[in-house]
């Protein structure tokens, strides 16, 4: 069975070229476009792993993390988080880590290395 990947990201061009990426290494996918929306999807969803921009609208991707690691389900709230972002520089492993954050992507991402990423955090 596949693993299901949240991509949470505001930006539809990234959206769509890791959508692509991990749908090809056989990965589901969902995509919402803040951390407020992967809340409200892990409501209703499991997922094993939660690509998280850290920079979006409503709620950024360090709350989110807080909130995701919260949660009352042991499942959701320990599902791996890989933050994703531009602004690596403004934080440090152990500010990520902190947030409940597993491991981080650089952008401009690297897709090698995404694919890696997700791939060891999901033992696929």
């Amino acid at each position: 069975m596949s693993k299901q990947v949240l991509i949470a990201e505001d930006s539809s061009v990234i959206q769509n070229i890791t959508r692509r990426v991990l749908q090809f290494q056989n990965f589901d996918i969902a995509v919402v476009k803040n951390g407020q929306q992967v809340l409200d999807y892990l409501e209703n969803n499991n997922c094993d792993i939660i690509l998280l921009d850290i920079s979006m609208p409503v709620m950024d991707g360090m709350e989110c993390a807080t909130r995701v690691r919260g949660l009352s389900d042991p499942r959701k709230a320990s599902v791996p988080i890989v933050a994703i972002t531009g602004n690596a520089k403004n934080y440090t492993m152990d500010d990520f880590r902190s947030a409940g954050i597993n491991d981080y992507i650089q952008k401009p991402i690297n897709f090698d290395v995404l694919v890696e990423t997700v791939r060891r955090l999901t033992n696929t």
